[in-house]
């Protein structure tokens, strides 16, 4: 992989304590994930309901033998 895709990161003059950063990170997941919940909602109502789609009735066996 490279190091391209991972920003660099200063030192900040007061480093946060690891509580303070990881609630942070868990806002932000949090954020992404009710995002993604939408998109996924969205694109779930534009698709046709399994109720909807017309079903047809299984073919008979007409090659099945009866003893």
């Amino acid at each position: 992989m490279s190091q391209e895709a991972v920003p660099e990161q200063t030192a900040p003059e007061h480093p946060k304590g690891l509580l303070q950063q990881m609630e942070e990170l868990m806002a932000a997941l949090s954020a992404d994930l009710t995002q993604l919940d939408a998109d996924l909602q969205s694109s779930a109502d534009r698709l046709p309901s399994p109720d909807t789609t017309p079903h047809s009735p299984p073919a008979p066996d007409t090659d099945a033998r009866t003893v």
